[in-house]
């Protein structure tokens, strides 16, 4: 923090907290207690429960989060790939064509996602790529909808890495595959973990995009959650709230574990 000053820093710290906790803390504390709630008691919940979270971690619900971590891995998976071969090759294309690259990959993200879940209904809605109706589509728009962040923080890992190391493997013979997955990838490897991370995230809480395109068997979670919201039973909604966060943090954590082994190495 570049303040040196104590009761400045103090000043700062007091700030941080009036903003933090009224629009990000209270928020997910009330979630939580609601996750526990039977009724509300004022304007706080009441009643103290363990059934929102029996509910919301067999049946449907399970299922649904089962259909989450697929989706979300999957869409991750292939958004890193695109997204690290879109990189390197903007990279090498100079500066024109890499503007050109980072436009169509940003493209998806400048509009609302409703509008990237509309486009792909209709795209994909008539043979011979008929994936309207399957779990496909859905992976696809996640897929779309965080390739955008892959490949930005990919990229500027790209930017940064110094070509010494590759002009190093390159005089002694290496060939450009073996630089490629010897030198280039292990350096890009914490971008690669932190991007993968973001996009896991970012996957397991679409919602709009999802909502014109899943089909009755693959419902995400984000989609029960809205459901039982909806139909006014906001103490189930909490508590499988309470389930998608518990699952993406713990992702994110193991992300982290080996982003920082990455590090190091």
């Amino acid at each position: 923090m570049l303040v040196h000053s104590r009761k400045t820093r103090w000043a700062v710290w007091a700030l941080f907290l009036v903003l933090f906790l009224p629009l990000f803390a209270l928020p997910l504390l009330v979630v939580l207690g609601a996750s526990f709630a039977t009724h509300w008691s004022g304007a706080l919940p009441s009643g103290a429960t363990l059934g929102n979270f029996r509910s919301a971690t067999r049946g449907d619900a399970l299922q649904a989060l089962t259909t989450s971590l697929v989706t979300a891995v999957t869409a991750s998976v292939l958004a890193l790939a695109v997204g690290t071969w879109a990189a390197l090759a903007a990279h090498a294309l100079g500066r024109r064509g890499k503007a050109l690259v980072d436009t169509v990959f940003v493209l998806p993200v400048a509009v609302p996602s409703v509008v990237v879940g509309l486009s792909l209904l209709v795209a994909f809605s008539r043979p011979p790529m008929l994936l309207n109706g399957t779990r496909w589509i859905v992976i696809l728009a996640h897929t779309v909808l965080v390739a955008a962040f892959a490949h930005q923080s990919v990229s500027a890992a790209v930017t940064r890495l110094d070509p010494a190391y590759e002009q190093a493997a390159a005089s002694l013979g290496a060939r450009p595959a073996y630089v490629l997955w010897r030198v280039r990838l292990p350096l890009l490897l914490p971008s690669l973990t932190a991007a993968a991370g973001l996009c896991f995230a970012l996957s397991m809480g679409e919602l709009s995009a999802t909502m014109m395109l899943y089909p009755p068997d693959w419902t995400t979670l984000p989609v029960l959650i809205y459901s039982a919201t909806d139909r006014g039973a906001l103490f189930a909604g909490s508590a499988l709230a309470v389930v998608l966060m518990t699952a993406t943090l713990i992702a994110l954590f193991a992300v982290s574990r080996v982003r920082n082994r990455a590090s190091y190495r």
